[in-house]
């Protein structure tokens, strides 16, 4: 029985690891483009589909490195024809057009790679198991969590180092006056909206190889990555992250004892958090109350 938990509660880690990241790229666009994403998740296949194209001619490391900067520039258009034309009117209205994005781009997924699921195929080093007992532990895996943690710590260094990242923390406390400071806003939320792609793209990367490609892949993690920005709190990056980890270990711990409540769970600990703590974990007071 301890392996069977141990083995769930692994398999919901590698899993919130994906919540995670999505859920930092989610955040870093709601917060400073004042946009619902729902096309999150679609960038997060495209970029898989990316690497799945230039994984034979780069290999994975490449694909891995070029595929989610593909996605940002992708991202750097949509910006710049439509959720720009946006930013001052209701954020109803991004969520409506990110919507219909969504489903534009799953399309033309279908359209170019076809509609049936590919493989992405991962380094045999990291494939095999690291213990006979522990079959589950494979250095893939390892690997997944490794780098969500180094992503994550990525982009704090780069919030809290470089002169980007502070223009971005400003923006998000007060827009206009880092305007009226001569800061090019648009160019600040160019580039803050790219780099919430680009986190998209890695999950979808990671993803891909771990449960597999198809057209719709992003929308299963899409709407847990929004859980896990209310449970870890609207504003903040880092409870984003630990949002993200605590659902998927919840939902893998609800697995190895009840295997048909491992989503709702997700749900339940949104509302309990939504009754207990309005704000979330570690969010900013007033967001949500």
């Amino acid at each position: 029985m301890s392996v069977v938990v141990f083995f769930n509660l692994f398999n919901g880690l590698i899993t919130g690891a994906f919540y995670a990241l999505l859920a930092l790229g989610l955040a870093l666009i709601l917060g400073l483009n004042n946009t619902i994403n729902f096309a999150q998740g679609t960038f997060m296949a495209l970029s898989a589909y990316f690497a799945y194209s230039l994984a034979p001619h780069l290999g994975f490391w490449g694909a891995l490195i070029v595929a989610p900067l593909l996605s940002g520039v992708l991202g750097l258009v949509v910006e710049m024809l439509l959720v720009r034309r946006l930013y001052k009117r209701d954020p109803l209205y991004s969520l409506l057009m990110t919507f219909g994005l969504a489903l534009i781009m799953q399309d033309m997924i279908r359209t170019v790679w076809g509609p049936v699921g590919v493989p992405l195929s991962i380094p045999d080093a990291l494939a095999h198991p690291l213990s006979q007992t522990y079959f589950f532990l494979t250095g893939y895996r390892l690997f997944v969590v490794a780098v969500a943690l180094i992503g994550t710590g990525a982009l704090f260094a780069l919030l809290r180092y470089t002169r980007l990242g502070i223009r971005i923390r400003a923006g998000n406390a007060d827009l206009e006056t880092v305007a009226s400071l001569g800061v090019n806003i648009y160019l600040l939320r160019s580039a803050n909206f790219v780099i919430g792609i680009i986190f998209a793209g890695i999950a979808g990367i990671l993803a891909a190889g771990q449960l597999g490609l198809d057209p719709t892949m992003g929308d299963g993690l899409l709407m847990p990555a929004f859980v896990a920005i209310v449970v870890g709190g609207v504003g903040s990056l880092l409870g984003s992250l630990i949002g993200g980890l605590l659902i998927g270990l919840a939902a893998g711990f609800t697995t190895a004892f009840y295997p048909a409540a491992s989503e709702a769970v997700i749900y339940l600990l949104m509302g309990l958090m939504l009754i207990v703590r309005p704000r979330g974990l570690l969010g900013q007071e007033g967001l949500l109350e």
